[in-house]
């Protein structure tokens, strides 16, 4: 069972902790939840005190009818993971986090920098602009409007089995050939995914503000000395249809200190398709402190 933390803005996380020694906090994508670091978090627990949230909106955390622009932004996710982070007496972390985490990780590191030892991330990583508008890549992105309408509620909401199959489909073209989710993953997830509001509250990430990729068409980058400073290991998945791999051309303008590996038999999912590649990224961030 996961402990909880006490309420920001209402919301309380659920998480799970283990191991012994510098703090490392493991955060989610969509549409996952903490136990996507199942094979990550054993990789570290001989060298690191391990925590793993479900992010506000997932798994056992709370999730709140409230307007995604009050409870689901990127400043909020980011609210409840600092709050965890005070509240259990953690010192600078490492923090680490793929899909959604990762984005909100990298608001973390750029409001509290000093309380970031080192970010470990997959894409979404800056730098994508206007190739955002690709034909290919739009093709891609279409759920992303899709949340944005009253459409999810009315046919997946509160149906377990529609729940399912939805997100069955992001687990199979989002990753690799030789990773196939199983059965008892895709169950699990619809069980959680699947009860009444579980589904609204996930994709309020998606409904915040004007749309992530109108945020993407208008990213800018920012002068050299304005870099996002806290150090950088970015793992970018050669086999992720959502985020090419030729995007990580610009990381440099983004990161003032950022090392790239590349993952050539990765999907999206990173901590369950590169586990080993994933916890090897999280120790020499710990072995650089």
């Amino acid at each position: 069972m996961p402990s909880h933390s006490s309420p920001v803005d209402g919301f309380s996380l659920a998480y799970d902790r283990s191991g012994s020694g510098p703090p490392v906090v493991l955060l989610h994508g969509w549409p996952g939840g903490r136990s996507d670091y199942r094979l990550v978090t054993p990789l570290l627990a001989d060298v690191a005190d391990v925590v793993v949230p479900d992010l506000r909106g997932f798994g056992e955390s709370d999730r709140l009818p409230v307007a995604p622009d009050e409870g689901y932004t990127g400043d909020a996710q980011a609210r409840s993971v600092m709050a965890l982070i005070d509240e259990l007496g953690l010192g600078p972390v490492v923090l680490a986090g793929y899909d959604i985490g990762s984005r909100i990780a990298q608001v973390v590191a750029r409001q509290f920098p000093e309380r970031v030892r080192a970010l470990v991330v997959t894409p979404p990583l800056p730098g994508a602009g206007q190739r955002l508008l690709d034909p290919a890549v739009l093709a891609e992105f279409w759920y992303q409007n899709f949340h944005r309408t009253a459409l999810p509620e009315r046919l997946l909401d509160g149906d377990r089995d529609a729940v399912r199959g939805y997100l069955a489909h992001f687990w199979t073209h989002w990753s690799g050939p030789s990773y196939t989710p199983a059965d008892a993953d895709l169950d699990r997830l619809a069980d959680s995914y699947g009860r009444p509001g579980a589904f609204a509250a996930s994709i309020g990430w998606y409904r915040q503000g004007p749309g992530i990729l109108a945020r993407g068409l208008a990213e800018q980058a920012p002068a050299p000395a304005e870099r996002l400073a806290v150090r950088t290991h970015a793992l970018w998945p050669a086999l992720d249809p959502l985020f090419p791999a030729s995007w990580s051309d610009r990381l440099d303008e983004f990161f003032a200190d950022v090392a790239l590996t590349r993952l050539p038999d990765s999907g999206h999912f990173v901590p369950l398709e590169a586990p080993d590649a994933f916890a090897t990224a999280v120790r020499a961030a710990l072995g650089e402190g």
